[in-house]
């Protein structure tokens, strides 16, 4: 029996590659036999995990962020091989969800080689899981603008594009349908979570829990630019469900429709509508 390990050694600054190196350094140590999955892009990465599942394989070892959780979970849904995440990226949501220690590699594998896993939720949007929250409105109009900003890079350029986006942001016109009830509303913001945060650790879904079968809906109706701007360092905490514009509701499915685009853990999903359910169980890892 073999792991697979994924690292993405670029993540985090550079954590990636010395994680993964600490990794390494522990399966070797403790005479764990492992194969390591490479690709020169996202895709190429998925295809070769894709092709090297296979009955002698015991689990997946991924070192990175949430864009790397993200990848893997494609591949090993529904598929009761456990994936031991060794938090490595930027932002680590799944593996704060999961509370697990974002320094101490040696600490999760010890923990995952001496225990067993347990089963997770995950979300699935037109076909693809996600593993945190999918999300739209001002954050995705923030992302497709970072994204177009090819000579600069890091957080300078999402904190740019906010400054360009927020002045000319109008609210969107979004059709809804929780588990079979529609609706309409104007909103600025739409978080479906599986997990609580995203960004970082910002709680934007504070009570969503990746046990209960459930998806938590945010929305965040209009409110004006500076209303705006003072409500949201409140997401740090979580403490913006409290404001009147913010409602949340719960639901297994959900349906959103409008002319906008979503992102899912980071990843861009593309334009709306979509369709959005939980996945109880779906995932095999460890909850510290």
């Amino acid at each position: 029996m073999t792991y697979l390990l994924l690292v993405n050694p670029t993540s985090g600054g550079g954590k990636g590659s010395e994680f993964g190196e600490r990794v390494e350094t522990f399966l070797k140590k403790n005479k764990v036999n492992y194969r390591v999955i490479s690709g020169s892009s996202y895709e190429s990465a998925r295809s070769n995990l894709q092709s090297e599942i296979g009955p002698s394989v015991q689990g997946v070892i991924a070192v990175g962020g949430d864009g790397l959780v993200h990848l893997v979970i494609q591949e090993i849904a529904h598929t009761k091989l456990p994936l031991i995440l060794i938090p490595a990226g930027t932002g680590n949501d799944f593996a704060r969800t999961l509370k697990l220690p974002l320094n101490n590699p040696e600490s999760i594998l010890e923990r995952a080689f001496a225990s067993q896993p347990i089963f997770v939720d995950l979300a699935n949007v037109n076909g693809e899981y996600f593993a945190e929250i999918l999300s739209t409105g001002f954050d995705s109009v923030v992302n497709e603008r970072a994204n177009r900003m090819r000579k600069i890079r890091g957080n300078l350029k999402y904190n740019l594009s906010i400054l360009f986006e927020l002045p000319i942001f109008k609210p969107i016109d979004y059709r809804f349908s929780i588990d079979g009830e529609e609706f309409t509303s104007q909103a600025m913001l739409i978080a479906i979570a599986n997990g609580p945060s995203y960004g970082g650790g910002m709680l934007v879904c504070p009570q969503a829990d990746i046990n209960d079968g459930q998806l938590d809906i945010m929305i965040l109706r209009p409110v004006t630019k500076f209303e705006f701007l003072r409500v949201f360092p409140k997401v740090f905490s979580g403490s913006h469900i409290n404001h009147p514009a913010v409602s949340i509701q719960r639901g297994r499915e959900v349906w959103v429709s409008a002319t906008a685009v979503a992102y899912a853990d980071g990843e861009r999903i593309g334009s709306l509508p979509i369709s959005a359910k939980v996945e109880p169980g779906a995932l095999l890892t460890w909850v510290f």
